[in-house]
């Protein structure tokens, strides 16, 4: 876990934590009633060919946010204690992390950039 969502349903926004934390039962049950991808950011391990994204070399969904998702306000990059580690930052560089804050799990309300950048058959 990596991040905290913020922000409103039709803008979310995460909060980047200092430290990567692991997602055991206690920090997860503090979600309360709603799923734990609406409030943290998680992020995990490449799935590769196990992933609808993945096109045997690349992940194209960080190619497609990229393209569709327009950036996060700021210049700077976010402080991401996953970037040493992120996929996407390998592969699509700053561009991926301007737009990573407004990346969240269970989006209800996606721009109509983010719906496409999700759907792994466009």
């Amino acid at each position: 876990m990596f991040g905290v969502v913020g922000g409103t349903a039709s803008e979310p926004r995460v909060g980047y934590l200092s430290e990567r934390l692991t997602a055991t039962a206690e920090v997860l049950a503090l979600t309360g009633a709603v799923q734990p991808g609406e409030v943290f950011r998680f992020g995990a391990p490449c799935a590769g060919g196990g992933c609808r994204h993945f096109d045997g070399s690349a992940c194209r969904l960080a190619t497609k946010l990229v393209q569709l998702a327009p950036a996060a306000s700021g210049t700077s990059l976010p402080a991401c204690a996953l970037r040493p580690d992120c996929r996407w930052w390998r592969q699509e560089g700053k561009a991926a992390c301007m737009r990573c804050p407004q990346v969240v799990t269970l989006n209800f309300s996606p721009s109509e950039g983010m719906r496409l950048a999700a759907d792994p058959d466009t």
